[in-house]
């Protein structure tokens, strides 16, 4: 398996602190997120590894293993396992190679985890190994993750019932624990890996936390203000349109947004867009009065 750096995909030391790991890969993931870059395969792979990364540095006890086996974090408990066994045989039978001091073994460090998983020197015929870990997608759709849910998976012929948090993101790697491939000889099971796959099956397009929506005005409302209804993720909402406003103006609706992973009762924003529709199909009467409107304020401008 060929080591992965973390720490350069997130573009961090690996002194870095977990706030720091949060902020780049929060960073990152918007900056490469499938949505703003449609079609862009380099873009959705370095989405996943991004995600990867995060899914390991975010979690103290993953760090830690992977700070110490590297590319082997994956393997970290059945490493310790075997050291403890090999620890146990040396006591019992004086096996491997001994320091004069303490009667630990000296040997390299990557020669201890040969002999114990199968290259040279003596090996247990109990010897047991961990599960291989399961990769699985998961087809969602947006309205789907907007909201804490259960789902039943069928792996490895049992059903497990799992809770996913609000919020996921389309590519996102999330790990369950032990629900891989059986061990061998006793041996812990691998671990499952689900990768979502998510459908944006609304008008809103979403970027990260937070959502777009275009809305059209009709030109006398764009001129005169006046009050429309929107739609938000969880129903219409009443906006109070400023008189003469602008195609492309932004309007910022705070808390509208998309639900914050792991993060219950937060959300997003969401940014509105106006565009103006002009009126077609106009009457004389209309006509005339645009073009006395037109004149005037050509006379007043001169």
């Amino acid at each position: 398996m060929e080591f992965i750096d973390y720490y350069g995909i997130l573009g961090l030391a690996k002194s870095a602190t977990q706030e720091e790991i949060k902020k780049a890969y929060r960073k990152l993931a918007r900056k490469y997120h499938p949505d703003l870059n449609p079609n862009n395969k380099e873009a959705e792979k370095k989405f996943k590894e991004i995600n990867e990364a995060n899914e390991v540095l975010s979690h103290p006890e993953n760090r830690k293993k992977y700070d110490q086996y590297g590319k082997d974090w994956k393997h970290a408990d059945a490493f310790e396992e075997a050291r403890k066994q090999q620890g146990q045989s040396q006591s019992r039978q004086g096996f491997g190679q001994q320091s004069q001091t303490g009667g630990e073994y000296s040997g390299d460090f990557s020669d201890f985890f040969e002999s114990m998983f199968g290259g040279a020197g003596r090996q247990s015929s109990q010897t047991w190994f961990r599960g291989q870990d399961i990769q699985a997608e998961l087809h969602l759709k947006l309205t789907d993750v907007s909201k804490t849910q259960q789902q039943t998976l069928t792996v490895n012929g049992k059903n497990i019932r799992l809770t996913f948090p609000a919020g996921i993101e389309n590519g996102q790697i999330i790990k369950i624990a032990g629900h891989g491939a059986p061990g061998i000889n006793g041996g812990p099971n691998g671990d499952l890996y689900i990768t979502f796959s998510i459908e944006n099956n609304t008008t809103f397009k979403r970027d990260g936390n937070n959502l777009h929506s275009t809305v059209e005005l009709d030109l006398y409302t764009a001129l005169l203000g006046g009050d429309i209804f929107v739609n938000t993720f969880d129903g219409k909402v009443k906006l109070k349109v400023a008189p003469e406003t602008q195609p492309g103006t932004i309007v910022k609706l705070k808390g509208k947004g998309f639900a914050v992973y792991k993060k219950d009762g937060e959300f997003g924003d969401l940014y509105v867009t106006y565009t103006v529709k002009l009126p077609t199909g106009l009457s004389e009467e209309e006509k005339e009065l645009l073009s006395t409107l037109k004149n005037k304020r050509a006379h007043e401008n001169a």
